[in-house]
């Protein structure tokens, strides 16, 4: 079931490239989700993603674009705080993984 919904997104967005950038802007904002995240979800790139909702978007739909834009912002600014986490995370499960191999 979620193959078939992931195919729909992606034939989806195949289409219309005004199309395409509102639906990208939509989700970026109702989920705050990060560019990569988004590029994931609907099977695009990171590039066309950034591109459709930074340059594109700005022409197709002014307001969404300034309100994908402050998400994108926020999660820039919380970037190295992901970054940071993830590299906690990382050593934490290597310091778990050499316990359990000597116990």
């Amino acid at each position: 079931m979620e193959q078939n919904v992931f195919i729909v997104r992606v034939i989806a967005l195949k289409g219309n490239v005004e199309e395409r950038c509102v639906i990208l802007g939509q989700y970026i904002i109702e989920n705050s989700s990060t560019v990569r995240d988004t590029a994931k979800q609907y099977g695009v790139s990171k590039s066309t993603v950034h591109k459709d909702v930074s340059e594109r978007l700005q022409k197709i739909q002014p307001q969404l674009h300034a309100q994908v834009k402050q998400v994108l912002e926020k999660n820039k600014k919380e970037r190295h705080i992901r970054g940071g986490m993830a590299t906690k995370l990382k050593y934490d499960r290597q310091r778990e993984e050499k316990l359990n191999a000597n116990t």
